[in-house]
């Protein structure tokens, strides 16, 4: 797919799913509006700023799935899959649109981009949309998602206290005491930030895995000041390096992922050398919490169908849930094999961050948290199905964690619940209630006026009574039924005969029960024998 930045904006304003605001907006009104807002918005006239605003672009499901190319939001994860097993290296030009207007050293000026206040309780100005290029000498590219706080005219914060491969990258620059040089692509299209935000294994090249996705290589051009690429279709490019200082600066608070207000972090600062930008160039602001779920979600998906393959599980369906910040909590239905429950917990539990996976049987509805619910209530043992593993890598945007120094990297529990049907319990206990004749009594029907059919009357005739009970015997000596099937075969009589007649055949000692509750011969292979007395 050949769509940019902007055609893919255009598509969002053709579709009605994008509102041009024409008049002046004070940007510090930008992030609330968009909040209230069930479409993007784009903020032509900001007050103060040469630059225009564009928001929400990708904050619902729909639009996340629109910037993908796709249907439906679910097919993204095959999207996803299809760039990891073949990715496209980048292709790389001479010239870019950014390179219109080019600022180097003292022409940097940073308070001219117009980065939109977010929160009341927000650190500063932060760069929200950045995809971020990091070089290392071992292990080549980087991309991923960061951000980055507005200090002075050229000094930003880069928020990197998650374990990850920039911050390795950052760490072995700061350890050999040298800056780490980065590009900063701000709009782009949605292909390149799936891309940048799939944690790719060191010496991966997360630009491929955005072709693969895209379905053509992503262009990518030299920056001015760095010795680095950028992405060559984004409207702003700031050329920096992260500099050698450690984790010694203080950046936030910021509205993250979780839904609530993130800490105080302490992180390196960020330089910036020049800005390249389109002479009409639109910025940008990626509006937390939900810009980052929906594109962020099937990376989670995928990664845990990948490790579940891995260990042999079958899987049903997956719900990452979005109770769980789509990044924390999975539930997972399986078509289980002895021990795979556990297995599958396992599994999962390796992948990323995932904090508690439940895993249940196939019958169950992962997206019914009802149902879920039932199975844990069901099915689940505490001392046997209840798995904990403490000190486990932890993500420290996790409000629940203890205090850490700072620099130190969080370690907390990861909680597995099997509520699949154990091994060695009977199947028929969890046989769910089914009403009888459901198939064919249908209340919209009486409603509107419909009415049975009498059977044949005798529930007082003794003779009809003994015929009907010589039926029942007939039907239930070669194998056993239900109550049910036994008056389904019976609906030539009416009810109060076919119970009589099983009232006789009671009273005669004649009728008994299999171990699953069927209808059948007391003195049949079939009968259920009581348990033995203490």
């Amino acid at each position: 797919m050949s769509e940019n930045f902007r055609q893919f904006i255009e598509r969002l304003r053709s579709e009605r799913e994008l509102i041009d605001i024409k008049q002046p907006v004070d940007i510090r009104h930008i992030a609330t509006l968009v909040d209230q807002s069930a479409h993007a918005l784009f903020f032509h006239n900001v007050i103060g700023y040469d630059i225009p605003v564009v928001s929400g672009i990708i904050r619902t499901q729909k639009r996340a799935a629109m910037g993908m190319g796709v249907e439906n939001w679910s097919d993204i994860e095959a999207l996803l899959e299809r760039g990891i097993n073949k990715p496209l290296p980048p292709r790389y030009v001479e010239t870019a649109p950014h390179k219109q207007v080019i600022q180097r050293g003292d022409e940097v000026d940073l308070f001219k981009l117009p980065v939109p206040m977010s929160s009341i309780y927000d650190g500063g100005p932060m760069i929200t949309a950045g995809v971020v290029i990091a070089k290392d000498p071992e292990f080549g590219l980087n991309s991923g998602m960061y951000r980055f706080m507005v200090k002075e005219k050229n000094i930003t914060g880069i928020d990197i206290v998650t374990p990850n491969n920039m911050r390795l990258f950052a760490q072995r620059a700061f350890e050999a005491g040298r800056p780490c040089p980065i590009s900063i692509s701000i709009g782009t299209h949605p292909f390149e930030i799936m891309g940048s935000g799939f944690r790719a294994p060191l010496g991966v090249d997360e630009m491929g895995i955005a072709g693969g996705i895209r379905g053509a290589p992503v262009d990518l051009a030299s920056c001015e000041t760095i010795d680095m690429p950028c992405i060559a279709d984004a409207e702003i490019v700031l050329e920096g390096e992260i500099l050698p200082t450690g984790w010694v600066y203080p950046e936030g608070r910021f509205g993250e992922f979780t839904r609530l207000m993130g800490g105080l972090h302490w992180n390196p600062q960020v330089r910036i050398n020049a800005v390249t930008m389109r002479r009409d160039a639109i910025y940008y602001a990626l509006h937390m919490p939900w810009e980052n779920t929906w594109l962020a979600a099937p990376t989670r998906y995928n990664a845990i169908r990948r490790a579940l393959k891995t260990a042999g599980v079958q899987v049903k369906d997956i719900n990452v849930t979005l109770g769980g910040c789509a990044f924390w909590h999975a539930v997972i239905s399986i078509k289980k094999q002895s021990g795979e429950g556990k297995n599958a917990l396992l599994a999962a539990l390796s992948v990323m961050d995932l904090k508690h996976v439940v895993v249940v049987d196939d019958d169950i509805d992962v997206w019914n948290a009802m149902d879920v619910e039932w199975a844990i209530a069901t099915r689940v043992q505490g001392d046997r199905d209840v798995m904990v593993i403490p000190g486990a890598r932890a993500k420290p945007l996790d409000p629940s964690l203890a205090v850490m120094p700072p620099g130190v990297v969080p370690t907390g529990a990861k909680v597995g619940i099997d509520a699949t049907i154990g091994e060695g319990i009977p199947k028929e206990r969890f046989e769910r209630i089914a009403y009888a004749y459901a198939d064919r009594a249908k209340i919209d029907d009486y409603v509107a006026g419909k009415a049975d059919p009498a059977p044949a009357a005798g529930g007082n005739d003794d003779k009809i009574v003994e015929a009907v009970a010589a039926k029942i015997v007939a039907l239930v000596e070669k194998t056993p039924l239900y109550y049910q099937d036994v008056a389904a075969q019976l609906g030539d009589h009416d009810f109060q005969t076919v119970a009589r007649a099983l009232g006789q055949l009671y009273t005669a000692e004649k009728l008994w029960q299999d171990p699953r509750g069927r209808l059948c011969l007391r003195d049949s292979a079939f009968a259920a024998k009581p348990p033995a007395r203490n």
